[in-house]
């Protein structure tokens, strides 16, 4: 008898606790307390959450606001190293959704995971080349023999590094050399340092570091990277049978989150550091919250249109063609896929009108009359 990939899911979650370090997120109370039957999920965290970003802004305000409650929803958090890794874990049954890098998505798919994107996230390409004030380098040509800091070699900040200075007629293999830097402090370090001539991070990340009192010029991004997506919503192909309205209802409560957060970024920020504490690490939450709450703005408007009120946002999660082959080519220019992957393997929209059923004006009111703590 063929074992449900419910079962299957949860007894590889627990195996996978073992390895991978929890959230600490726990049922939703409010879905407990009505008495009526809720469908667990479990969703795959691409990073241990230590700063503001899109699990705050999501599953962080869904979560204390009742938005999956409201969904009937009983959803627990695994961490994983990475998008590659988070896809990985949707794929063998040990979560069920997860919010990954599309290039890693597309990749996954090449190499016969039965992945499928099924909502977009972050849709402003986030990822910016930064140097120091008065260091000469105005443009890619000018990184010839220079060290660029990227987060980790495994990370979208090294394919973006490659694809940047390529489009100015430089090597990446050959002409500039990638130095692992990490985030934050340390990557603060290695540019104040010396040890790198330029970082190449997202918006979040260099405004954690400007918080800090470094400051930088950021070079222009060339045309090829505008309408590139980013983090997009995954989950296993049979999922979208087996688990559809499920999953409906957790992207309609992650978007209820992104329209709350959009509409109040403080109190959503308030909100994340009950769901994770760890982001605060010991410190003062009241000291923190100006400081967090901005770099968690510069998160959501990576994911938010770039013009018009959040009372205005609609269709969210939807991803043009267009924007799925530019996605295509630079991920296949970057060396991430050998060749196109074909749109129908990789993406289905047909979860968005389900997910996009709600009530906005609500969400914004509520979000309005939030009193961050």
């Amino acid at each position: 008898m063929k074992i449900p990939h419910r079962i299957t899911a949860l007894a590889l979650t627990l195996t996978t606790a073992l390895a991978l370090s929890s959230c600490g997120s726990d049922p939703e109370p409010a879905a407990q307390s009505t008495g009526e039957a809720v469908t667990p999920l479990v969703f795959a965290i691409a990073s241990a959450v230590i700063g503001p970003k899109e699990e705050v802004a999501t599953f962080g305000v869904a979560k204390d606001q009742g938005f999956l409650a409201e969904e009937k929803l009983e959803v627990t958090t695994i961490n994983t190293d990475g998008s590659v890794a988070a896809l990985q874990a949707v794929a063998s049954g040990s979560a069920d959704i997860t919010a990954a890098d599309a290039g890693s998505i597309l990749a996954a798919r090449e190499k016969g995971l039965k992945i499928k994107a099924i909502g977009g996230l972050v849709q402003n390409w986030p990822w910016k080349i930064a140097v120091k004030p008065g260091s000469g380098i105005a443009s890619g040509a000018d990184f010839k023999g220079k060290r660029i800091g990227v987060i980790s070699l495994a990370s979208g900040s090294a394919p973006f590094a490659r694809g940047f200075v390529r489009q100015a007629g430089l090597d990446p293999e050959k002409d500039v050399e990638l130095v692992p830097v990490g985030v934050g402090a340390q990557a603060a370090a290695a540019i104040n340092g010396g040890e790198v001539d330029a970082l190449a991070l997202y918006d979040q990340a260099y405004q954690v570091i400007a918080n800090s009192g470094t400051t930088f010029d950021y070079l222009p991004n060339p045309d090829m990277f505008q309408g590139i997506r980013s983090i997009t919503f995954a989950v296993r192909e049979e999922a979208l049978t087996e688990q559809k309205d499920a999953i409906t209802r957790y992207l309609r409560a992650a978007y209820k989150g992104m329209l709350f957060s959009a509409v109040n970024p403080e109190a959503a920020m308030s909100v994340g550091y009950k769901v994770f504490p760890a982001i605060l690490a010991g410190k003062d939450a009241k000291a923190q919250l100006p400081g967090d709450t901005t770099v968690l703005n510069a998160w959501i408007k990576t994911a938010t249109p770039l013009t018009g009120a959040p009372e205005t946002f609609a269709n969210w999660g939807a991803i043009s063609d267009a924007e799925w082959a530019k996605t295509q080519a630079y991920t296949l220019g970057a060396g991430q896929i050998t060749k196109e992957v074909p749109l129908a393997d990789v993406w289905d929209a047909s979860l968005l009108t389900g997910a996009n059923d709600f009530d906005s004006a609500a969400v914004v009111t509520k979000a309005k009359a939030y009193t961050a703590g």
